[in-house]
Order: structure tokens, then sequence, then C-alpha cells
């Protein structure tokens, strides 16, 4: 039986892009209401909710495990063509997660 848990935040972005895989300083920390039982395959899928930037946000999320998540927005960034400058403005990003 899946378990499902929902829950929104406002993130925004005054970093760089993050381009390095693994470095998730720039990343907000999420923790669940209720932690899913322990050894549960979880999965976290984001949405933007609301249209506050001309550009594109893009969200990314790290770390997920049985207590929380790790997510980032940024405007998308494209490699080898015009690309952002990684800001965004506050946007409200909802979630859903779920066991597998």
């Amino acid at each position: 039986m899946s378990m499902l848990q929902t829950g929104n935040l406002t993130l925004d972005s005054s970093h760089p892009v993050a381009t390095r895989s693994g470095d998730t300083s720039t990343f907000t920390q999420v923790t669940f209401p209720t932690p899913f039982p322990q050894g549960a395959k979880v999965i976290v899928v984001p949405f933007v909710q609301t249209f506050n930037g001309s550009d594109t946000p893009g969200l990314r999320i790290a770390d997920v495990t049985t207590t929380g998540f790790k997510i980032r927005i940024n405007e998308i960034h494209v490699v080898g063509k015009v690309t952002s400058d990684g800001t965004h403005t506050s946007e409200t990003v909802g979630w859903i997660a779920s066991t597998v």
C-alpha cells in the first residue's frame, strides 16, 4: 500500500545556476509532516504553482529520504545556448511525495 503526502513552500533563488553535480549547498531542506516508514522507497514530484517571473523556472530535487528532501529553484540553464544567470523571483512550489 502506498502512502501519499503533499505540501507547498515559497522558493526564490539569488544564487547562480547550480551546475556542479552533488553540490546541494544552495538547496532548501523540506521535512515531511509525517516520516514515511523506515526503508520505504519515496518519490517526490514538484511543480511551480505561480507565474511571478518572466523567465522559466526549473526545479531540482536531491537527497530524498523517508524524512524529507532538498529542493532548489533556478531559471532554466541550457548548455551551449544563451542562458539565464540562475536567479529567480519568489514562486510557490507544490510537491507530492509517495511511496512506491
